[in-house]
């Protein structure tokens, strides 16, 4: 099954998983190469070393260097949300943000049985 993926987007316009990945890019062009590889199976549906958090949050382990996270939530049966990324050492303190970033995507969503 394939899945279309998405990065949430607050109501300023920021991305915070792009800001993240962008950052660590520069700093760690490797572990960034890993996360995009991991992205891309995901998108295939493997999204292999995998757990759930909790309150509608997921959380992608790339087990390279200090242990990188990708915390994402699963909309309907086609659609992966990417929230946050993060490490090991800011893990609780990520899944918080990820948890808001969920509830500020669901609260601003369009009601799907809304007419345009």
């Amino acid at each position: 099954m394939r899945y279309r993926i998405e990065r949430y987007q607050d109501r300023q316009g920021n991305v915070p998983f792009t800001d993240w990945i962008t950052r660590l890019r520069k700093k760690q062009r490797q572990a960034a190469a890993k996360i995009d590889n991991q992205i891309d199976r995901a998108e295939a549906g493997n999204f292999g070393d995998h757990k759930f958090a909790r309150d509608g949050v997921w959380e992608m382990r790339i087990n390279f260097g200090t242990g990188y996270r990708i915390y994402y939530a699963v909309e309907g049966e086609e659609i992966v949300i990417l929230l946050l990324g993060g490490d090991k050492k800011t893990q609780d303190k990520d899944i918080d943000k990820a948890i808001e970033y969920l509830q500020d995507y669901k609260a601003r969503k369009p009601n799907e049985n809304e007419q345009n």
